[in-house]
């Protein structure tokens, strides 16, 4: 299908979704919070202080059978948790969960990370609270609390995953986790050891066609994708009893990551037959540590926090052609080694202030990435021989400094404001001949409004000056062997900025279930897009100015209110689209290789009176091309992922889910035009491939001791 007709696709496919969407929530969920915390309650530890929407106990998720705070927080109604990250610097939340009224300390080490620690025996309750209301900066709209109190013993929980593929594709037997708990009145400390593994593949045709549209080349291929990402990380919280407040998180981790390909080429187009073997090895390390620190200063609180974290990436790509005449082979060896680091010192001064509270912040970063990188080619002997690649081993460093002010405060009982205005001064250097040292300020700020404009609506807007985050390895020469790319060195990247406008709107249908939606707008400038670079070849870089747009939603509903027992139906959708004018035609096209469309729709039936539970789950995504100087490729999926699951929630004390995945036999694609000319629309050649990845067979198996 051509770009243009899948394109034309989607708006009608839309259509047809959006009429037969249902909704559903948990039954028992106790609704606005001026109806139901007693004064005992709020008492408890971990109240976020600020207007709760919702609030839910550990027995509205007692059919879903929970091992972990994250097993709760992900049936609440209506909700997805953003797991952040990506964040610039420690200045401003980007996750919409925080535990015990406070941020979740650390990058990596995020909230499903924190959540899936926290044993459900010491989860008191979650709330689904308005982010504006609390005197964390850079929240707003709904944001889930996480009250928790140690139950004064160890609690351990575990989690076993074995999946198996119908083709091509070897056994994935070490998937899971094993999490600990423990505390007192005073403490609370978490410790969890976590293998991520995936073992994934696909095998298909691929056919090349050449400029005028003949076959020139058929290539039978198969590739395996083999990853183990092991980690330990951990948390521990002290309360004193002067109230001061420690907080330590940790967590280190190992990455083992290989990717074959093996190619079986022959065309009408080439004399002889071939086989083309690519490899990709990475044997990754990386730590991160964070600690924060929090008392009573005069007539505030002060909280001095620090973060560490730290990478290690060896790489090794090998591309290899073999010819069946006994001709030379060809390829070539692309090694690199890179050495990345992040240190932040952040203090927030927190005191009542004008009506409201005000929070003073300074925070200073320094960021680094050393790469040390090699390009090896054969020659017509075949022999590895070195090659020049300018600018690929190189240093780049980031020097910031970041202040701000935050106010918030209650304009009228369902009116909440939050405002922030401030600026920071970064250093940006990179080393060698094609490096230089430049410095910028830049201010940033936002406002935003938490309105509860019924009983059962909440409204949030918020408007945001961004300052966002440069990917450092867009500064430095690199070659993608796979696909015969080189991104020159790139000096002159700056980080980008945004106006960012957004409004949320929660909605929630009592028994029924919850609704929340959320548009946005982002004006851009300084986008990093692919460019031509001065003195020849492309890399990412600046452009002038660009445009997203969306919209995205949750719904949530409960089959309990119409008479018809234990049916959960959720649904989400992503919409998003993009405006950007390309820097070689001068035309607008969308941004490169960005979402366009997300839709996710889950089912679920726990059979009354019985240990059983049955479900199901569907996705479709899609998303634009990735558009270069010379090529436009796109990599995509046939429509529709879908998968069934059965479930017992008591073996023997455990819970076990069998799935079976892929009932609709979706194919990865992935379509590439190279350009002699693209200005001029002159085609060198064009592949299209479909590949299969069969049937995906999966045994959870997770428990409690």
């Amino acid at each position: 299908m051509s770009l243009l007709a899948r394109s034309l696709s989607h708006t009608r496919l839309l259509a047809f979704l959006g009429a037969g969407t249902a909704l559903i929530s948990p039954a028992h969920a106790t609704q606005d919070a001026a109806e139901t915390p007693d004064d005992a309650t709020m008492l408890e530890a971990g109240s976020a202080a600020g207007t709760t929407r919702n609030t839910y106990t550990p027995e509205d998720f007692a059919r879903f059978a929970p091992r972990s705070a994250l097993d709760m927080a992900r049936q609440v109604p209506g909700f997805s948790i953003r797991s952040g990250g990506g964040a610039r610097g420690l200045g401003q939340a980007d996750t919409n969960v925080i535990v015990n009224g406070r941020r979740i300390s650390g990058k990596s080490n995020g909230p499903v990370e924190a959540l899936q620690r926290i044993p459900v025996e010491d989860v008191v309750r979650l709330e689904l609270v308005d982010g504006a209301s609390l005197d964390i900066g850079g929240l707003s709209g709904q944001v889930l609390n996480v009250v928790t109190l140690s139950s004064g013993r160890i609690a351990g929980q575990f989690r076993l995953a074995p999946q198996f593929r119908s083709k091509g594709t070897p056994g994935q037997f070490l998937d899971g986790s094993v999490a600990f708990a423990g505390g007192g009145t005073k403490t609370d400390w978490t410790l969890a050891l976590e293998n991520d593994s995936n073992r994934r593949g696909d095998q298909g045709i691929e056919r090349v066609f050449d400029g005028t549209g003949a076959l020139i080349d058929i290539r039978n291929e198969k590739a395996n994708f083999n990853s183990d990402r092991i980690g330990l990380s951990g948390s521990f919280t002290r309360i004193a009893d002067n109230a001061n407040v420690l907080n330590l998180t940790g967590q280190v981790q190992g990455l083992i990551f290989r990717e074959t390909e093996l190619s079986r080429q022959a065309g009408p187009g080439f004399a002889v037959d071939r086989q083309r073997t690519f490899r990709n090895a990475e044997d990754e390390f990386n730590f991160e540590v964070g600690a924060d620190y929090q008392f009573a200063v005069g007539p505030g609180q002060l909280k001095l926090i620090g973060y560490h974290g730290y990478e290690d990436s060896p790489f090794v790509s090998r591309v290899l052609t073999e010819f069946a005449d006994g001709s030379a082979p060809q390829g070539s060896v692309f090694t690199r080694d890179a050495d990345e680091g992040e240190t932040i010192l952040r203090s927030e001064y927190n005191v009542a202030a004008a009506g409201g509270n005000l929070v003073a912040a300074l925070e200073g970063v320094r960021n680094f990435l050393d790469i040390t990188s090699a390009l090896e080619v054969r020659d017509a002997d075949g022999v590895l021989r070195p090659a020049v690649l300018p600018g690929a081993s190189a240093r780049v460093d980031e020097d910031r400094a970041d202040a701000g002010l935050t106010y918030s405060r209650a304009l009228a009982p369902a009116l909440q404001l939050q405002l922030s205005a401030g600026g920071e001064y970064s250093r940006l250097s990179q080393s060698g001949p094609l490096g230089q040292t430049r410095s910028f300020w830049r201010p940033k700020g936002f406002v935003a409004l938490d309105w509860k404009a019924s009983p059962a609506l909440n409204l949030a807007g918020r408007v945001e000056r961004v300052v966002g985050q440069l990917n450092f390895f867009d500064f430095i020469a690199s070659v993608d062997l796979n696909q015969e790319r080189t991104d020159v060195t790139n000096a002159d990247l700056v980080p980008p900025q945004s106006w960012n406008y957004e409004i949320e709107a929660s909605l929630r249908l009592g028994a029924l279930g919850n609704v929340n939606l959320r548009g946005f707008y982002e004006d851009i400038t300084d986008i990093v897009d692919q460019i031509p670079i001065t003195g020849g070849g492309q890399a990412p870089g600046n452009l002038p100015a660009a445009q997203r747009f969306g919209i995205t939603g949750d719904v949530t509903l409960l089959s309990d209110p119409i008479g018809w027992r234990g049916t959960r139906i959720d649904f989400s959708f992503g919409l998003r689209d993009s405006d950007v004018t390309d820097p070689l035609l001068g035309t607008s096209r969308r941004l490169s290789g960005t979402d366009i469309i997300d839709l996710r729709a889950n089912l679920r039936h726990d059979f009354p009176g019985t240990v059983w539970a049955m479900g199901g789950n569907a996705d479709w995504e899609d998303n634009s091309p990735s558009v270069r100087l010379d090529e436009i490729s796109l990599n995509t999926q046939t429509f529709g992922f879908a998968s069934v699951f059965v479930e017992n929630k008591d073996v023997a004390g455990m819970t076990m889910r069998a799935s079976a995945g892929n009932l609709l036999d979706r194919r990865n694609q992935f379509e590439r035009t190279l350009f002699t000319d693209r200005k001029a629309g002159q085609v060198a050649f064009l592949e299209q491939r479909s590949r299969d990845f069969g049937m995906i067979f999966t045994l959870e198996v997770e428990g409690s001791f």
